[in-house]
């Protein structure tokens, strides 16, 4: 192995447990979230095991970071987040937290050739909130407008679909949990008015 190449993987073990710590993630989490051992991901991150493909993968996966910036960043990083966004056709996805496992959140840009619904179903809990444009939201049975501001809480095992109901693009606030896993809300909310969505 060249000494270029080895003094990168000299600092993949500091990086990977600086990352850990950063998130607030535990090893036995981590291992859950990526089906690595606890043991093996403590080798990984004191050195003592080589920071081989198989298990770097699925470490990028569960940090939401690209595989070469886990590789190949400085071993005392900048501790600003950089948001990278993940375009598909005419759907912007901003991911908003960097941890693996629990609540994620996620900055969405719709736009406007999304007017077809597709429902889909898979587990999880979703709550979502408007910040600009008018959002269609298609939820079972139910098919209603919400405008900046307004906001729905659903199970996803329903069928339900999203997108742009105006001329110009919707722009939302989405976070995601597993199944039975809730936003804890302190504040009472008011009744619903007849019509909307999301209010339980």
């Amino acid at each position: 192995m060249a000494n270029a190449d080895a003094a990168v993987l000299a600092f993949v073990g500091p990086r990977l447990r600086a990352l850990r710590k950063e998130r607030g993630t535990t090893l036995a989490q981590l291992a859950e979230t990526t089906g690595i051992s606890v043991s093996t991901l403590s080798r990984l991150e004191s050195g003592e095991r080589r920071p081989a493909l198989e298990l770097l993968l699925p470490l990028a996966r569960a940090y939401q970071v690209p595989l070469d910036e886990l590789v190949g960043a400085p071993p005392v990083g900048d501790p600003r987040v950089r948001l990278k966004p993940i375009k598909h056709e005419d759907l912007t996805v901003v991911p908003l937290t960097q941890h693996a496992g629990g609540l994620h959140a996620w900055k969405m840009v719709i736009g406007t050739t999304r007017r077809e619904p597709d429902p889909r179903t898979h587990e999880g809990y979703e709550w979502i909130y408007v910040l600009s444009g008018k959002l269609r939201l298609v939820l079972g049975e139910h098919d209603v407008i919400l405008k900046a501001g307004e906001a729905a809480e659903f199970d996803t095992r329903l069928p339900h679909w999203f997108g742009s109901a105006g001329e110009a693009p919707v722009e939302i606030l989405s976070l995601f949990g597993p199944q039975g896993e809730r936003m804890h809300v302190r504040a009472k909310p008011r009744s619903p008015k007849p019509g909307t969505a999301g209010n339980r």
